[in-house]
Order: C-alpha cells, then structure tokens, then sequence
C-alpha cells in the first residue's frame, strides 16, 4: 500500500510524474531513499534510450558572475519547444550557465564529468539525466563559451 504523504513529498523534492513515484515508492517498501535511487536508475535507463532522438528545440542561457570578471553562454537543446519553454527547463539552463562561468571546462564531456556546485554529490551529467527523466524527452548541452576578464 502506497503512503500518499511519501508520494507527495518524492514528487516534491524530484520533480518526477507521480506515476513513476507511485511505481518507486511500491518497488521499495515505501521508502524514500530508496526510491529515489530507483528513479535514478531510471533516469540512466531513459536518458540512454533516448540519446539518439534529435534535438531540434531548445534555448541560449548566460550568465555574468557578480564581480563582472567572468561570463558564459550555454546552449541547452531539447526535441520541443514545448519543453524549452519549460519554467523548469529555463532553471536548468539557467543552473548550467553559472556552473560553466564557475568551474572552467574544455568541452562538453568535460563539463558533464564536473560536480555541480550546488550539490558536489551529483554530477552535471546526473542533472542532464533527471532532466531528461522529468519531460521525457532528449536534452543534451550543445555547446558553451566562457570568458574571463583578462
């Protein structure tokens, strides 16, 4: 039996359909920690499987760090525009533009290998993956610059 109150609170914090929590939470005994290593999983599965999809759609993010000394431009592509458009997608965007303006990378392998500065127990690559869980689509980073005040 499903504690609804976990099934919210698994919703919440990832952002998942409550379909797929629904389907974690029964698979681990209701429990949250576990479940949300199940969706996980899933993310790895769904994100491999939809690799190959063309992306067609997306958005440019920049970012300007506050002393003015560093920029980026970030293109983030995703299948739709409907997913571009997301709230969501724009924060992720958003999230990636200042990870690229804070930790230098040579390309974008490079980039997806780096922790992300806003939680060092995921990798940018893991926010690709739960992105890419949540709409259900491809969305992969195109390419990056950044600039430093020489």
């Amino acid at each position: 039996m499903i504690d609804y109150k976990k099934l919210k609170q698994l919703r919440f914090e990832t952002g998942v359909s409550f379909s797929l929590c629904k389907k974690a939470l029964e698979e681990t005994k209701n429990e949250i920690t576990l479940a949300k290593k199940k969706l996980n999983e899933w993310g790895a599965k769904k994100a491999s499987e939809k690799s190959k999809r063309e992306t067609e759609a997306g958005a440019i993010f920049s970012y300007v760090h506050h002393n003015k000394r560093v920029a980026s431009l970030l293109e983030l592509k995703s299948e739709t525009d409907f997913v571009s458009e997301n709230k969501e997608f724009q924060v992720l965007g958003q999230e990636l533009a200042m990870q690229v303006a804070s930790i230098p990378s040579k390309n974008v392998e490079e980039l997806l290998e780096q922790e992300y500065i806003r939680d060092p127990s995921k990798k940018i690559n893991d926010l690709i993956k739960e992105a890419i869980l949540k709409f259900g689509e491809n969305i992969k980073i195109g390419r990056f610059i950044r600039w430093e005040l020489e």
